[in-house]
């Protein structure tokens, strides 16, 4: 599937998160939200990102955002990544690989020379009204925290 457009309604869905309990998009109507996407649980990059996150949340908190991580990977994945890292903020397990198809960040990815399918490091700033506001593709693991952060409070003021 195409990826949302700024300004488009952001997908809805509902998906369990690194403890098993369901999440939906709906539940946080009204409030910013940085939905990002990520291809592996306990990877160099991956990992970079969410430590990021993890080392910058405060002051998501402080803008009133939420942070929402998905991959394919399973609840038990999330799960131990999360404990390994300290991660503060909701992992969401898209084994069926659904949402990922729905944003249009699943596809083919070329690494050392070999093709396969995998999710896109995209993330998308979904605002209170339930909004694309941003797009971030090809996002860089150790800026993201920074970049979306900097985002939102221009977006929020």
């Amino acid at each position: 599937m195409e990826m949302p457009r700024i300004s488009a309604q952001a997908p809805d869905f509902t998906l369990p998160d690194q403890k098993g309990k369901e999440h939906s998009l709906a539940d946080y109507a009204g409030q910013w939200i940085l939905l990002y996407f990520y291809p592996k649980d306990d990877t160099p990059g991956c990992t970079i990102e969410a430590c990021g996150i993890r080392d910058q949340f405060k002051d998501f908190q402080n803008i009133g955002a939420v942070v929402l991580g998905v991959s394919t990977d399973s609840v038990e994945s999330h799960s131990k990544f999360a404990a390994t890292y300290q991660l503060p903020f909701t992992l969401l397990s898209d084994a069926h690989k659904e949402v990922v198809g729905r944003y249009g960040v699943f596809g083919e990815k070329k690494f050392m020379g070999k093709t396969y399918m995998g999710t896109s490091r995209t993330s998308f700033l979904i605002d209170p009204s339930g909004r694309i506001a941003k797009i971030y593709e090809k996002v860089k693991p150790e800026h993201h925290a920074r970049e979306a952060i900097a985002d939102l409070k221009a977006l929020a003021a």
